[in-house]
């Protein structure tokens, strides 16, 4: 059976069985974007409006209206951000923590009564199956954005990408502060408002004129297998190629076996080094068609 076809049958199957039909989501009184949105909210320590917008996939005025009827309920309160007045920021009050705790025990007990006829076994292949189509539905819908290097997302994918460098490394990893790069361009690639891949690309005239370097390609560990990083890769020498660039190089470290691998299958050689990174052992060159 063709995948669409098979997704949306199972999307028929699963929003019938777990009540998204209903008007009263889990009996709860309100629908299910009402829930999802409260959820959303008291999954985190206050979260601000625009960060909800992002994470749902929804237009200002629906999240909105969600959020004046949530106040209403006397749920949520939304206050300006003590370090960013121009900020918003949603916060359950003790009546919205009590509805949360009581949205969260539905949700477990109804999950329990769908796989209670299975054996463990089951059970078992059910929960591997779920995990990897989340993982790929995911993958399928992550966006790819350009972004400063001063942008949030960006800051906290290098900050990721260092600490994985330090872990990995045998000798750990310490860049230094990191220098501005004003030629660079930035891509993030954003699900469900959050970094979940980052890389760069910038000028290197030192190799050549029409030459531009790989930088801090780094996939969120979660992700590993989706094929997010292969996909990042072919981004970046696609915008590689629309800047005028006709070869791209990068270097790594040779403990990141999946990283080489993965340079590997996408036609990269193995060239002398061209710089002077000191944890750099492995030099790779590719020329765009």
């Amino acid at each position: 059976m063709p995948l669409p076809e098979t997704l949306r049958r199972f999307n028929r199957t699963w929003t019938q069985r777990v009540g998204v039909l209903d008007e009263s989501f889990l009996g709860t009184g309100r629908p299910l974007a009402v829930s999802r949105l409260l959820f959303e909210i008291g999954s985190t320590d206050g979260v601000g409006v625009r960060d909800l917008r992002e994470r749902l996939g929804l237009d200002s005025g629906h999240v909105s209206r969600m959020l004046r009827r949530l106040e209403g309920e006397g749920l949520v309160e939304t206050v300006a951000d003590p370090d960013d007045g121009r900020r918003r920021v949603v916060r359950l009050t003790a009546s919205g923590r009590t509805a949360y705790d009581d949205l969260d025990r539905r949700s477990d007990d109804l999950a329990s009564r769908l796989v209670a006829p299975l054996t463990p076994r089951q059970q078992d292949r059910l929960a591997d199956a779920l995990a990897t189509a989340d993982l790929l539905v995911r993958a399928a819908t992550v966006e790819l954005r350009e972004v400063e290097s001063n942008d949030p997302r960006a800051v906290e994918a290098t900050s990721r990408y260092v600490a994985e460098l330090d872990s990995r490394f045998p000798k750990g990893f310490d860049p230094g502060p990191l220098p501005p790069e004003p030629e660079a361009t930035w891509i993030a690639a954003i699900s469900d408002g959050e970094p979940v891949a980052y890389g760069g690309i910038r000028p290197v005239p030192a190799v050549g004129d029409g030459t531009a370097e790989i930088k801090r390609m780094w996939v969120h560990g979660d992700w590993r297998g989706a094929g997010l990083g292969s996909r990042m890769l072919r981004h970046l020498e696609a915008l590689a190629a629309e800047q005028g660039f006709d070869t791209v190089v990068l270097d790594t470290n040779g403990s990141l076996v999946e990283a080489i691998a993965m340079y590997d299958r996408a036609g990269y050689r193995r060239v002398e080094r061209y710089n002077d990174n000191p944890y750099a052992e492995a030099f790779f060159a590719k020329e765009l068609s």
